[in-house]
């Protein structure tokens, strides 16, 4: 298969168009405009999954800790695709898929299923072999069935490797006594390999691969990933996902990462002259998130320049001699608001700063628009809100000894962080501002809701979508209008009354012109 275009990425898709309906979720941001209309969050482009697990987990939840649930569930985060057999996952990618096509907006998937994902720690499971892995990444190929998608391929997948070693001679710590030490490593490139081809089969499929993180690993070392897992086939890499570092040290570390991968593929360099965050100039792993500019002082009338204290930049155009990275990517903002968590001093045999780390916040919200002609997209890969697993911090547990409470499994809903991520958000995430309540009556084939809005605006347009196969007949003291599942309804009284056909289930999100809002 030849190399597609390194810059087609996640923002040369063209979305179908939608048709405007006020309040629709996902209403494209032009659409929006042109029509007077709020479209509340930034990336509304981006799909907003109106029954997410963030969505799903407030069902369960009273008082603030719904309303955050469902104030997080109104911005655009990734879906996950876990597990399950290969018609199962096919069936579950086309129905996600096609409900962001029906409003003309962009899904984000996540695939992790590899083999030994995680190294079996937190996040363990998989695939049980290639043949398994494969398989059901043609289950999810065939569920997203040629539509506009974007697909985060295996997060952790290059920065954990099972027993392999670097090619700067570094042994992976991932050594499970179940892989045969001679195939492993080589699996797990070939795996993804695979799946890097099968879903980039698709025009519409943007595929990245996974590019850790700035305080993870060096430079040379993720672009020789890169290269080896197909990167020269995908979009581009992510970097970030479920941690924490900031998201201007990260563009940096991605734009040498992408340099890296011009000097390797096109200049014939080997990644081991790839300057690095580490050693070549850059700054230390304590880095604070302000714009980085030079990182050491050199005279350019010197005779001869010290490679050795040269600044990254400088490094890397004398490498390139011209030549530009192309090679996008994608950051995950999700939760990287006040950056990485530094551990106390002495205190924990292993801190764990990636688990569940204290006093963090939401990052900036996901979006297309990142004036970065490299960075593609701001995304929020990680579902916040969602636990990292169970963090004993090198003690031997039940209880995280740093928060003095035992955290949730990996993946559960986790309240007192949810709580914590929008407290402290930066930029601050705002705070619903309407209100809804709904009363339905009714069972089988029809029903009646009275439907309650407490709206900051005289005159409102409610907008929710249907899970089912609901059809709205008519709309007492309120105008409605159905395209497809989606449903608006203009009005300028406090209630009004609805009634359908189908079951009387209660959607889980509704927004007040373009804006979440609250509900019991």
């Amino acid at each position: 298969m030849s190399p597609r275009s390194p810059r087609r990425g996640i923002r040369r898709i063209a979305l179908a168009a939608a048709p405007l309906l006020i309040g629709a979720l996902a209403l494209p941001l032009g659409a929006a405009a042109a029509h007077g209309v709020d479209p509340g969050l930034p990336g509304s482009d981006l799909f907003v999954n109106p029954y997410s697990t963030t969505l799903e987990a407030g069902q369960g939840l009273v008082g603030q800790a719904r309303y955050d649930a469902q104030l997080l569930g109104s911005v655009p985060s990734a879906e996950w695709f876990t597990s399950g057999t290969p018609s199962e996952v096919q069936e579950a990618a086309d129905q996600y898929v096609d409900a962001a096509a029906s409003v003309g907006a962009m899904p984000v998937l996540v695939a992790y299923n590899l083999p030994f994902r995680d190294c079996a720690q937190y996040s363990a499971g998989g695939a049980a072999n290639t043949a398994a892995y494969e398989a059901w990444i043609d289950g999810l190929v065939a569920g997203i069935g040629g539509r506009a998608a974007t697909v985060i391929l295996e997060p952790d997948g290059l920065g954990i490797i099972p027993h392999y070693t670097s090619f700067e001679g570094a042994v992976e710590w991932c050594k499970p006594a179940e892989l045969d030490p001679a195939t492993a490593a080589s699996d797990r490139f070939a795996q993804l390999n695979y799946a890097v081809d099968a879903l980039g089969e698709s025009a519409s499929t943007s595929v990245y691969l996974d590019g850790v993180h700035s305080g993870w690993l060096n430079v040379g070392d993720i672009t020789d990933r890169l290269i080896k897992a197909g990167v020269e086939r995908a979009d581009g890499f992510f970097l970030n996902a479920s941690n924490y570092q900031f998201t201007t040290n990260l563009t940096h570390y991605g734009t040498w990462i992408s340099s890296c991968i011009t000097a390797v593929t096109e200049l014939d360099k080997s990644p081991g002259e790839c300057a690095n965050q580490y050693w070549n100039g850059g700054p230390s792993t304590g880095w604070t998130g302000t714009a980085l500019t030079n990182y050491a002082e050199w005279s350019s009338g010197a005779a001869e320049i010290d490679r050795n204290t040269l600044g990254i930049e400088e490094r890397y155009a004398s490498l390139l001699n011209g030549a530009e990275p192309t090679t996008g990517f994608v950051i995950d903002t999700s939760r990287n608001g006040r950056g990485p968590w530094s551990a106390p001093a002495g205190v924990y045999s292993d801190a764990e700063d990636w688990c569940n780390p204290p006093g963090r916040g939401l990052g900036a919200q996901p979006t297309t628009d990142t004036g970065n002609p490299l960075v593609d997209a701001h995304l929020w890969i990680k579902v916040p809100g969602e636990s990292d697993g169970k963090c004993y911090r090198g003690t031997g547990g039940p209880l995280d000894p740093e928060r003095g409470m035992e955290d949730p499994a990996a993946g559960v809903w986790f309240t007192e962080q949810a709580r914590e991520l929008i407290e402290l958000a930066v930029p601050p995430l705002a705070a619903q501002d309407c209100h809804v309540v709904w009363s339905a009556k009714g069972a089988g084939k029809a029903f009646a809701a009275t439907v309650t809005v407490e709206s900051p605006t005289p005159q409102w347009t409610l907008g929710f979508t249907w899970r089912d196969d609901q059809r709205v007949t008519k709309a007492v003291h309120g105008t409605a209008t159905q395209n497809g599942s989606v449903v608006s309804v203009t009005s300028s009284d406090s209630s009004f009354v609805l009634t359908a056909k189908g079951g009387p289930s209660e959607p889980w999100l509704f927004l007040v012109n373009g804006k979440p809002c609250t509900s019991d």
